[in-house]
């Protein structure tokens, strides 16, 4: 349809027809724009005392025609670009310039995060007269601050550039640039941007480096990493306009489909920023709950993710607004679409209640087994702590089971039992638990406490440490946090020093003797001595929930276990093959 859009106040209808006549012209494929749209378009714009412009195809066709005000002009939405990494998007943008000016700034950035072809500036005299014509276009391998390059002004009447000749140099150019883009093993490429709020210092290569991790076990190869120190967040856009504009051209030039942010943002954060480019925008819970969505597989899992991924995106929903403000701003607030959108929220929320009735039954049957198990009066173990602390490889070892276990975040979502017999008959049923993290969203945490109610049932928590993280004393204070918010505070605990193999020996020997805890190897069974009888001890020789145990990391008063010589060594160490605990281990008296 021949609409033009745009500040369209106060226009008379043969104006907007005149307007209209403008999609009948052509320009030669070679042409920037003919002599004689570019006196058109510069007579019609001094009429009106308002920019005037036209997207034109590869082929010379008029594809859009906008109106602004003297000074700017308002662009509409172009859609999401075509395919192809570093491909440009077949249209120019030619506009007219009331006050003698070069290209602006917003030319340019519009230039880029639109890829456009070219976009071409046509200064009008106050007679009406097109005057220069002023040219730019993007650059493959241009610096992110300036990725285009300006070409000299010509006569508006007379332009000499060879568009077809332009065009297949710098797609072939492009094409050069971006192979290596095209081939990261099918991974979208995305963009990291970290701001550091406040007086905090000291926290963000730590926090880079996990959001690295992250993007990693969620199958996305990161292309670069933007960070930003601020007093307090931009309440719009996190980072401020002016740094959203350089992260979105960067994203552009090193041809990435996902910007992602940590801290989170808020949902109108999320909503503007969404307005400001065609882009993937997520931010640092939505990939937790990606990298939740491939890991889980039991039934209570995936509904679990899928309530935690509804309740998080319902105050997201948006609609894309039909106009926008030089791309970056929309204009309008409620318009086509509404209807749409408050359907797409009604239905969320009978999603997140019929799916908060499917998990109170799930919960009500795990708290039957929980009630069968406690019947047969066997002692549970739960394995806890900080994502990818080596938790399930630890379950593994101790019961020479086969949990899934890898050196990424979060591979385990689904709680898994197994079975440990000790001497004299007595067994334990050893329960693994999805990992911790820092700034655990409420989201989350909120979906996933039917999942943690199974460390409420919990005799003792074995607190899984990696001891080679060099952040590790903030990964403590974050469990700790958690476990106390999840009144788990008063459970016996036992702090186990893992991977202790990638330490030195000094630092080992230091933990060791200092560290409040246990030093293990989760691959080496020979060091899991004093943790067995630890755990021995807690169970049986302390009386279950009611002991004061052991050698804790947050409570150094409490009794110290290493001597336990009473026990033997080799009695500790009689820990028999594990089998399947999910219903519990058969009843005997753990006398």
């Amino acid at each position: 349809m021949d609409e033009v859009t745009g500040n369209l106040t106060g226009l008379a209808p043969s104006e907007l027809r005149a307007l209209e006549r403008i999609y009948r012209r052509r320009v030669a494929p070679s042409e920037v724009v003919s002599a004689e749209l570019a006196a058109f378009l510069a007579e019609q714009s001094a009429a009106l005392h308002r920019q005037i412009g036209v997207f034109l195809d590869r082929r010379g066709a008029v594809t859009h025609v906008m109106v602004g005000d003297a000074s700017k002009i308002l662009l509409p939405d172009l859609g999401r670009l075509r395919g192809g990494v570093g491909r440009l998007r077949g249209l120019r943008l030619v506009h007219t310039h009331l006050r003698g000016e070069s290209l602006t700034r917003d030319d340019l950035t519009d230039l880029a995060l639109l890829r456009l072809d070219l976009v071409a500036a046509i200064t009008v005299d106050a007679a009406g007269r097109p005057g220069k014509l002023y040219l730019a276009h993007l650059l493959p391998d241009a610096p992110p601050e300036r990725p285009w390059t300006e070409l000299p002004p010509e006569p508006a009447t007379a332009p000499a550039t060879d568009l077809i000749q332009l065009m297949a140099g710098l797609e072939q150019s492009y094409g050069r640039s971006h192979r290596h883009a095209e081939s990261t093993d099918g991974k979208a490429r995305a963009v990291l941007v970290h701001v550091e709020l406040g007086k905090q210092r000291g926290s963000s290569e730590a926090r880079v480096q996990e959001l690295r991790e992250l993007c990693r076990t969620a199958g996305v190869a990161v292309v670069d990493v933007v960070t930003q120190r601020r007093p307090e967040a931009d309440p719009k856009f996190l980072v401020g306009r002016g740094k959203l504009d350089d992260i979105l051209l960067r994203t552009m030039q090193l041809g990435a489909e996902v910007v992602i942010f940590d801290p989170d943002l808020s949902p109108g954060q999320a909503r503007a920023i969404s307005e400001a480019t065609d882009m993937k925008v997520i931010d640092r819970t939505m990939l937790i709950l990606d990298i939740f969505a491939q890991h889980a597989n039991s039934r209570d899992g995936k509904l679990q993710v899928e309530l935690a991924q509804l309740r998080y995106a319902l105050p997201r929903l948006i609609e894309k607004n039909t106009m926008m403000s030089r791309l970056t701003g929309g204009i309008g607030g409620r318009g086509p679409g509404e209807t749409k959108l408050e359907i797409n929220r009604r239905r969320a929320r009978d999603r997140i209640h019929l799916l908060e009735q499917k998990l109170e039954a799930l919960a009500a049957d795990r708290r039957l087994r929980r009630q069968r198990r406690s019947h047969r009066e066997v002692p549970i173990v739960a394995i806890c702590g900080y994502t990818n602390a080596g938790k399930s490889t630890l379950l593994n070892s101790l019961t020479e089971g086969n949990a899934r276990a890898e050196n990424k975040l979060f591979a385990t979502l689904d709680p898994i039992s197994r079975r440990l017999r000790f001497p004299q008959e007595r067994e334990v049923v050893m329960t693994d638990t999805v990992g911790f993290i820092r700034d655990l969203p409420s989201e989350l945490a909120n979906a996933f406490r039917a999942t943690l109610e199974e460390m409420h049932d919990a005799d003792l928590l074995l607190h899984v440490v990696d001891a080679s993280d060099p952040d590790r004393e903030q990964h403590i204070q974050t469990v700790h946090k958690i476990l106390d918010d999840l009144e788990l505070a008063q459970t016996p605990r036992i702090v186990v020093w893992n991977k202790s193999d990638r330490l030195d020996p000094s630092s080992a020997e230091h933990l060791t003797n200092h560290g409040g805890g246990f030093v293990v190897s989760a691959h080496d069974r020979g060091t899991f001595g004093p943790l067995l009888l630890a755990i021995e001890r807690a169970l049986w020789l302390h009386g279950g929930k009611d002991a004061q145990i052991t050698r804790s990391y947050q409570h150094p008063g409490a009794p110290d276990l290493a001597g336990v010589g009473a026990l033997g060594a080799g009695a500790a160490l009689g820990a028999g093959a594990a089998v399947d605990a999910a219903d519990a281990a058969p009843g005997r008296d753990p006398g």
